[in-house]
C-alpha cells in the first residue's frame, strides 16, 4: 500500500504542539540510528528539535542486561523549545531490560510500545523482573500497544535472500515505520537515507530495509492499533535563513574549519581517540581539502606536543580530548603558556573522575582548566553552551589563540556533543577576520626579540621557523623579558608571571557585555555555562510568564569574566549557579565578586531537566518573601 495515499487511515487527527519520544533498546537494536533518522526527518519537514541520544558505559554489554540499554530521545515542535525534555510522551522499548530502565519517567498516560518478541522468561531474568510486567498491573497507568516485532519483521521479509539474524536486525526500521505512520513523518528522506548507507555495497540488505520500514507504516495503517494519530505543524517563528540538523561535536569541527578559513592558517589536530570526544578527529580528517591536517598520536601527550610542534611552525595546532585526556596533557600545555604559543585544547567532558562515566555528561573539568597544572599558569577558557553554539565557541577559542598567542580551552561537555537542534548555517562572508601577525623578516642584521610584546595585546611575536633573521631561543625554562634568553633573576620571573597573567586578563577588553535574558535587576538571576543553557531558558521562561522578577544569564568566557558579570550579580537579591559539579563555577564568583551565589548541583551523568531548576527557583523565591 502507497504510504502518501493510504485509504485505510480512519484515526482521528489531532494536532499537538510538540512530543517527546524515546526509543530504548540494546547496543545492537539500532536505537541511535533510528532516533537519528526520526530527527533527520523531523528537520526536514521544519520542526524545531532537541535530542538527547543515551549511549551505555560498556563496550558490549551482555545482551537483554540493565548495563546495555542504548536510548535516544527527540523532542520536535511546533513552537521554540530549548531543551530534549523532561518525560517522554512515548517509549519504544525493543526487551524487557529497556523496559525497566526507562519505564519510571513515561509520563502518566504516555504511550509505551514494547517489543513482546523478546518478553520471555530468559529475558525476563536478565532484566531482573520477578513476573511480566504486562501481567501484573504495573503498566496500567500507560497506554500499552505490544508488537512482537521480530515474527512482523519476518513475515514481510519472507522473500527476502537474508538469514533470520540479518532479517532480525530490521526490525528497528518496523518500529519506525510505526512511529512515522502515528506523527505523519514523510518516508522518503530513510528511504534516501538506507539507499546511500547499504544501496552499493549491500543492495541486499537496503531493500530489506526500505521494505520492513514501509511494513511498519502499513501495519499501523491497516491493523488499526491506533485511535487518533497526530501532527505537529511546522515551526514558523524559526528566522529565514538556511538550516541544518547539527551536532555539537560537528558543530565545533566547522567552527575550527571557519577560523582556519578566515585566519588563513592551516590547522593540525593532534589527538588521541576518548569518548565523547573521538568524533571531533573523524570529522575533521574529511576535511583534508580545507588545510586541516589530522594526526591520531600514541597517546595523549603525544597528541598536544604534535599540536604545539605545530603552532611553532605557523600552524593553528588543536587537541581534542575529555578530562583523563587533560590530566596526561597538562605538562605540555603548560609548555604551551611558557613559550606562549596559539593552542586550541579542546575538552569534551565526562563523568569522573578516573574513568568514571565515560558515556554519560558531566561538566566538572572547570577547575581543571582553570588551574591544573604546575604554577601560576593561566589561560583562558571559553564554553559551548548548546550543540549549534559550538561552532561560535570554536571560532572564539581560535581567534583568542593566535591574537594573543595564548593557549585556549574549549569546554564541551558530552551532552552538548551528541545532542542536536536546528542550525541557521551562517554566511560565510559576514564571519569575521582572524587577523595573523607573522613576524617579518629581517635582513638588515638586527637582533629578533622573541618577547618583544604588542602594547594592545601583550602577545609576543609569531616567528616562523626558517624564516631570515627570527634565529631565537624557546623552551619551558623562565625566558627574560624581551629577548628570551633564559633567566633565573627573581625579579625577571616574577615581572614574567605577571604578564602572562596580564594578557589573559586583557582579553575581558574584548568581550562584548553580557544580555540577560530578562531585566538586568531583580529578584533571582540564575547564571549557567555550557549545556545548562536550555533547561535554564526554559525554567526561567516560564517564570517570567507569570510575571515573576527572574532572569538568566549565560557565560561563553570562563577565563576572564565579561566586564560587567559582578554588576549584573549584584542586581539581584539572589543568585543561582546550576552545574553539574559538586560548585566550581560558583566557588569562582564567589571568590571573584564576593557575591552570596548559591550552587545547584548535579552530578548523575544527566542533563538537568527543566522542573528540576524551576522548583529551584521557586524555593528560592519563596525564601525572599519568608
Amino acid at each position: 500500500m502507497d504510504q502518501q495515499g493510504s485509504k485505510a487511515r480512519d484515526a482521528a487527527l489531532q494536532d499537538l504542539e510538540q512530543v517527546v519520544i524515546r526509543f530504548a533498546g540494546d547496543s545492537g537494536d539500532g536505537m541511535q540510528l533510528t532516533g537519528n533518522e526520526f530527527t533527520r526527518t523531523t528537520a526536514i519537514m521544519g520542526n524545531d528539535l532537541a535530542t538527547f541520544p543515551d549511549f551505555p558505559a560498556e563496550i558490549r554489554a551482555p545482551a537483554g542486561t540493565l548495563p546495555g540499554v542504548s536510548a535516544f530521545q527527540l523532542r520536535f515542535a511546533s513552537v521554540d523549545i530549548h531543551t530534549p525534555g523532561d518525560t517522554p510522551d512515548v517509549l519504544v522499548a525493543m526487551n524487557p531490560a529497556a523496559l525497566k530502565v526507562h519505564i519510571g519517567e513515561l509520563r502518566p498516560g504516555g504511550l509505551l510500545i514494547l517489543n513482546t518478541a523478546k518478553f520471555r522468561e530468559t529475558e525476563l531474568k536478565k532484566a531482573r523482573y520477578e513476573s511480566d510486567p504486562r501481567q501484573d498491573g504495573s503498566l496500567d497507568a500507560y497506554r500499552l500497544v505490544e508488537v512482537d516485532l521480530e515474527q512482523v519483521t519476518r513475515e514481510a521479509l519472507k522473500d527476502a535472500p537474508l538469514d533470520a539474524k540479518a532479517k532480525d536486525r530490521c526490525k528497528n526500521m518496523f518500529a519506525l515505520g510505526i512511529l512515522y505512520w502515528l506523527y505523519h513523518r514523510d518516508l522518503e528522506p530513510t528511504l534516501r537515507f538506507i539507499d546511500e548507507l547499504f544501496g552499493r555495497k549491500k543492495p541486499e540488505i537496503a531493500d530489506a530495509n526500505k521494505v520492513v520500514l514501509r511494513a511498519g507504516y502499513n501495519y499501523a495503517d491497516i491493523t488499526g492499533l491506533f485511535q487518533t494519530t497526530f501532527r505537529v505543524p511546522r515551526a514558523t517563528f524559526m528566522a529565514p535563513g538556511r538550516y541544518r540538523n547539527i551536532m555539537g561535536n560537528q558543530a565545533l569541527c566547522l567552527g575550527l574549519v571557519a577560523a582556519a578559513k578566515q585566519s588563513g592558517l592551516p590547522i593540525l589536530l593532534g589527538s588521541y581517540p576518548i569518548t565523547p570526544a573521538s568524533d571531533i578527529l573523524h570529522q575533521l580528517s574529511g576535511y583534508k581539502h580545507h588545510d586541516i591536517v589530522t594526526f591520531q598520536a600514541e597517546d595523549e601527550i603525544a597528541a598536544v606536543c604534535a599540536a604545539i610542534g605545530a603552532s611553532y611552525a605557523g600552524v593553528l595546532g588543536v587537541t581534542s580530548t575529555s578530562g583523563p585526556g587533560v590530566a596526561l596533557k597538562s605538562e605540555a600545555i603548560n609548555l604551551a603558556v611558557m613559550t606562549e604559543l596559539p593552542l586550541v585544547i579542546v575538552d569534551v567532558q565526562r563523568g569522573g573522575p578516573s574513568t568514571g562515566l565515560p558515556t554519560k555528561t558531566e561538566q566538572a573539568d572547570l577547575l581543571q582548566a582553570m588551574f591544573g597544572r604546575n604554577s601560576d599558569s593561566p589561560v583562558p577558557i571559553v564554553c559551548a553552551t548548546t550543540p549549534g553554539d559550538a561552532f561560535d565557541a570554536a571560532f572564539e577559542a581560535a581567534r583568542i589563540a593566535i591574537e594573543y598567542m595564548t593557549p585556549v580551552f574549549l569546554l564541551s561537555d558530552g551532552y552538548i556533543a551528541n545532542s542536536s537542534e536546528p542550525w541557521r548555517i551562517p554566511d560565510v562572508s559576514k564571519l569575521p577576520k582572524i587577523p595573523v601577525r607573522f613576524a617579518p623578516a629581517r635582513n638588515d642584521g638586527s637582533k629578533f626579540l622573541p618577547y618583544e610584546r604588542d602594547p594592545r595585546t601583550l602577545a609576543r611575536p609569531w616567528a616562523k621557523p626558517g624564516t631570515p633573521g627570527l634565529m631565537h631561543r624557546i623552551g619551558g625554562i623562565e625566558k627574560q623579558d624581551v629577548t628570551g634568553n633564559i633567566s633565573y633573576d627573581p625579579k625577571n620571573h616574577e615581572h614574567m608571571v605577571h604578564t602572562r597573567a596580564g594578557k589573559v586578563a586583557g582579553i575581558a577588553k574584548t568581550i562584548a557585555p553580557l544580555q540577560p535574558l530578562g531585566a538586568a535587576t531583580g529578584d533571582v538571576l540564575v547564571l549557567g555555562w555550557g549545556s545548562t543553557r536550555g533547561s535554564i531558558t526554559a525554567a526561567v521562561l516560564r517564570h517570567q510568564k507569570q510575571g515573576r522578577k527572574v532572569s538568566a544569564v549565560f557565560l561563553r568566557h570562563l577565563n576572564p569574566f565579561a566586564p560587567n558579570l559582578g554588576e549584573l550579580l549584584r542586581g539581584f537579591r539572589k543568585v543561582i549557579v546550576p552545574e553539574m559539579n559538586l560548585g566550581q563555577l560558583c566557588m569562582l564568583l564567589r571568590a571573584r565578586f564576593l557575591v552570596d551565589a548559591e550552587a545547584f548541583t548535579k552530578v548523575q551523568g544527566r542533563p538537568f531537566t527543566t522542573e528540576e531548576i524551576e522548583q529551584k527557583i521557586q524555593s528560592a523565591l519563596e525564601g525572599l518573601k519568608a
